[in-house]
């Protein structure tokens, strides 16, 4: 055994050993913008009001999990390793009397939540760190906080515990509601929550105004913040749990992403000039921000091919990727509850409007108009205002809701950045795809078909009633889409449906049509199936003449796109007859 001057001159050694760390933790605390402060007692009883204590005898307890201090919270790092030259000799008398964690004698500490602060026995913490302790023996006394604080605090999470704090006295929501959880990761959070059950208040004021009377009293507080959590919260976090969105952000809370979600709808009605669901909101929060490998690969595609690639050239989303986004959720209301029209001058879409109206009445849709300004003057302002009002005003007048939004840029791009935010996109054919592959080429309507992520209902002429759909139906995964959306048209609408299904040779067909007649028999919608050899787009013609159809179904482009430059397709075919209303599904 060294001499008692040995074990000191060794303990001193050991305290300059822990100091160099505790400088280079400093350090990198500087470079990572992270904090390396222990937490001070004193403040986090004042920011979280914290209450009576109570003394809960020893209990051994995780060194982690210590905090902060009650007095000499800046006298060590957040690893409890000494920041000071003035420690060293009571912090090195300590590490010469002791050898194991387990001869050191209990430190003293508060307990809040799950984290500890040293009331007595800092050095002894720091000199039990040093040793590889994992745990130490404390005299704990449990102190009363509204808030949980865990035992990895750090400073912004102190400032939102504060706040939480502060929103729970304010609003009550502990007591209304004791199961909420409304913890967030970043401080400023809770002020977009206060807002939000204001304007509920406000509105529920607004509403019952009427009912009340001018004695009728006012809605109490509290009535709006239960609501507010009822009626909207909860509904956006079932979104966010559903679509399991908390895994695409590690470290964030349910209300985290509740107020992105929110900010980004806000955001999102500012640029397009309408309300969008939450959970197209949600998504977008999770393909913009999320930092996920597989989500970041896929942002740096989308903007690769966006730079390198013409439009027509362009592949487009996935074959199903808009119902398993923005209609899976939904499909138990309206599949097709916010529809974009898009309107031009002259009497450009008209008919588009017209048809629009068809199918808005049938599922209670929202209509959001659209025009694009070749150039922004004083005059085209006049114009798209006056094209706006009448656009509102035909929809009022068939009893639905809807408002036009005026925008600058090429007509099939806007098109498409628009309709990734409603269900449908309701276009008038006035100019299909030419035969030739310049024609092809220079399409601005191919390029809404391939690139659009939503349904698009092409309206050739005057609007159809849209009473007998026909299905043209091959197998791959487009067509699936449309099966999936005559299913639906079928059973909603009740509708008869007739599916088409050409092949080579009929056995080829038959075995086709039976993918299509398994999905709608199990689904209980009956159809008329019919098989044709030959040639797909002849097929679906003369079926739609004989059963007096007046809407094909039909998936989009089957093909890569330089494939269907060169050899065209059958949906391009069927759309130059401009006979029939035709519903391209992707």
């Amino acid at each position: 055994m060294a001499a008692p001057d040995e074990r000191y001159l060794d303990a001193l050694h050991d305290f300059h050993r822990a100091r160099q760390r505790g400088s280079l933790e400093q350090i990198v605390a500087q470079l990572t913008g992270r904090s390396d402060r222990l937490l001070s007692f004193a403040e986090v009883s004042e920011q979280l009001q914290i209450g009576e204590g109570q003394d809960v005898g020893r209990q051994r307890i995780a060194l982690d999990a210590i905090v902060g201090s009650v007095g000499r919270y800046a006298d060590f790092t957040r690893t409890f390793l000494p920041r000071r030259e003035s420690a060293q000799e009571r912090w090195a008398r300590v590490r010469a009397a002791y050898d194991r964690v387990e001869d050191i004698p209990p430190i003293s500490v508060f307990q809040v939540g799950d984290a500890y602060f040293v009331l007595d026995g800092n050095h002894r913490v720091s000199v039990a760190r040093s040793l590889g302790g994992t745990h130490i023996d404390a005299y704990v006394t449990v102190v009363e906080s509204r808030v949980p604080l865990s035992a990895g605090a750090e400073q912004d999470e102190l400032i939102c515990q504060a706040q939480y704090a502060a929103f729970l006295d304010e609003t009550g929501l502990d007591r209304l509601r004791p199961e909420a959880d409304l913890t967030v990761t970043a401080p400023g959070q809770y002020r977009v929550l206060r807002e939000q059950i204001r304007r509920y208040h406000d509105w529920l004021q607004r509403e019952a105004a009427p009912e009340r009377g001018p004695g009728g009293g006012a809605i109490p507080f509290e009535a709006a913040v239960a609501g507010w959590y009822d009626e909207i919260y909860l509904p956006v976090v079932a979104v966010i749990r559903r679509r399991g969105i908390l895994d695409y952000f590690p470290g964030r809370t349910e209300t985290d992403l509740y107020v992105w979600t929110v900010e980004h709808q806000a955001e999102l009605a500012r640029e397009l000039g309408w309300e969008v669901k939450a959970d197209l909101a949600a998504n977008s929060v999770v393909s913009r921000y999320s930092g996920d490998r597989q989500v970041v690969l896929e942002r740096v595609r989308r903007l690769v091919r966006s730079a390198v690639m013409p439009p027509a050239l362009s592949p487009g989303p996935p074959a199903g990727s808009w119902r398993e986004r923005a209609v899976s959720e939904r499909i138990e209301l309206f599949l097709f509850g916010d529809i974009l029209v898009p309107m031009g001058g002259s009497g450009a879409g008209e008919r588009a409007l017209a048809q629009a109206l068809v199918v808005g009445r049938r599922e209670q849709s929202r209509l959001h108009g659209l025009h694009v300004l070749r150039k922004e003057s004083a005059a085209t302002r006049r114009q798209g205002e006056a094209l706006a009002a009448a656009f509102r005003q035909r929809v009022e007048a068939a009893g639905l809701s809807g408002e036009m939004v005026l925008e600058r840029g090429v007509v099939s791009e806007v098109i498409c950045s628009h309709g990734r935010w409603t269900d449908l996109v309701v276009v008038e054919l006035r100019h299909p795809p030419r035969p030739q592959m310049a024609g092809r080429l220079s399409s601005g309507f191919s390029a809404i078909l391939r690139r659009c992520s939503r349904p698009v209902l092409a309206v050739p002429g005057e609007p159809s009633a849209l009473q007998r759909p026909l299905l043209a139906y091959d197998g791959s995964p487009k067509a699936k889409e449309a099966l999936f959306v005559s299913a639906y048209l079928s059973a909603r609408w009740e509708l008869p449906l007739v599916v088409v299904t050409a092949g080579e040779s009929e056995g080829e067909a038959e075995a086709i049509i039976d993918d299509a007649r398994f999905y709608l028999i199990a689904r209980g919608i009956s159809a008329t199936y019919v098989t044709r050899r030959g040639a797909p787009a002849e097929a679906i013609r003369e079926t739609a003449e004989t059963t007096g159809s007046d809407l094909i179904v039909m998936g989009g482009y089957g093909f890569q796109p330089l494939v269907e430059l060169v050899r065209g397709s059958t949906v391009e075919q069927v759309l130059r007859w401009r006979r029939w209303p035709v519903l391209i599904c992707r």
